[in-house]
């Protein structure tokens, strides 16, 4: 078998309503779609978590792997990826991410070939119902949609969610530089969906050392579950550690650091960005050595989140529930996407490879969004305009 064709194509699936984060307003994602196809007809489907490594794939990847051998991923990612020792040192590392995204409809190819889901290549499902923590935030209205702007509103959208899915598992952004907000919210929280329900915090890294001090020293009480990146640096995170039992997690992979720093506790990441599937499952295998948590990240389409349910079915140590904005997800490009969480959980895809086939209906209109719109941004702060935020909020 061999690649005759690698296939990038960019687009658009905004949320319902943007949300607040330390950058400005999350307004939605800009990926780039890869589909990998071969001599014997067999298609496998990536997806990179932003739009500029489809970029990169088309300029670089695709040309080196025409002709490979997909079964061969080592000589495939020989052809594609620099060593990255150089290259952590020369900043040129966006060909490592590229590639893990190929390298994904890689996978979906083997799967294909072999006959099975993603999961048996893996080494066969411990769990096959998989958690998934509902997301909430400030959020502006939006033609109907959003609109929880206050704690009161953020506490009703939660009860709603529990309500209309069963749902116990919160994770949230509470992000508008406020710490007394912040605080207020936390307990309000609480009190509303009692003793029981999980409560996760993502702050990225909005705080100081000194305030985040103060913010976790307020909310300990509460009982929450996790809190995401409350500070800027790994450092920080240990000397917050001095004063708080809440356990902390990260995007940045660097389980050295957090080894011998003794803080982060968890490692929330997107496939792609640690190099692939193959990298991925020796990172977890890593953090399983050095006792790292990790579970997965949030805001991906169809064809990455059937990759996590894939590794967190296949996965032992993985024990926490993953992000997800599915319920803010107005469109996918997968069909019968986006996926939907019902008691918490997703149950993970049976067909061969990922599980998932692409909606040719909904790839035309979220390319033709693209097209017209460019790339959705979100690092936009709509009381500075032309001007980014700058760390931290307080």
């Amino acid at each position: 078998m061999k690649i005759t064709n690698i296939r990038v194509t960019h687009v658009n699936v905004p949320l319902d309503a943007p949300f607040w984060w330390t950058a400005g307003l999350y307004g939605g994602a800009s990926k780039s779609i890869v589909e990998v196809e071969t001599d014997e007809g067999v298609v496998g489907l990536g997806e990179a978590p932003w739009w500029h490594f489809g970029e990169v794939i088309k300029a670089e990847i695709a040309p080196a792997l025409i002709g490979a051998d997909p079964l061969d991923i080592a000589d495939c990612e020989a052809r594609c990826v620099p060593p990255w020792q150089i290259t952590a040192n020369t900043g040129e590392n966006a060909a490592s991410v590229a590639f893990g995204a190929v390298e994904l409809a890689l996978w979906d190819i083997r799967g294909k070939v072999f006959g099975m889901p993603l999961y048996k290549l893996l080494g066969g499902a411990v769990r096959k119902d998989i958690p998934f923590s509902e997301y909430f935030a400030f959020r502006p209205a939006q033609d109907g949609s959003g609109g929880e702007m206050t704690p009161e509103a953020i506490v009703d959208y939660c009860l709603k969610m529990r309500e209309q899915h069963g749902s116990t598992i919160f994770e949230g952004k509470l992000i508008m530089g406020d710490p007394e907000l912040e605080i207020r919210t936390v307990r309000m929280l609480r009190e509303a969906l009692g003793e029981k329900a999980q409560i996760k915090l993502d702050s990225n890294m909005q705080w100081s050392l000194t305030t985040a001090r103060w913010v976790l020293r307020e909310i300990e009480p509460f009982n929450i579950r996790n809190y995401e990146d409350p500070v800027a640096t790994f450092e920080e995170m240990a000397a917050l550690r001095q004063h708080s039992r809440i356990p902390f997690s990260t995007h940045i992979p660097d389980l050295r650091r957090a080894v011998a720093l003794g803080a982060p506790d968890y490692f929330v990441c997107n496939f792609a960005a640690l190099g692939g599937l193959s990298k991925t499952l020796k990172f977890i295998a890593a953090c399983e050595a050095m006792g790292k948590g990790f579970w997965c990240y949030s805001n991906d389409l169809g064809i990455m989140t059937s990759a996590y349910l894939h590794v967190v079915a296949a996965t032992p140590w993985i024990t926490e529930a993953s992000q997800s904005l599915f319920a803010w997800q107005i469109g996918d490009v997968v069909k019968d996407g986006p996926f939907r969480q019902k008691g918490n959980t997703v149950r993970v895809p049976e067909g061969d490879g990922l599980g998932v086939e692409l909606d040719p209906a909904a790839m035309k209109r979220w390319s033709a969004h693209f097209a017209e719109h460019g790339p959705m941004g979100h690092f936009s702060d709509p009381n500075n305009p032309g001007r980014y935020r700058r760390l931290p909020l307080n």
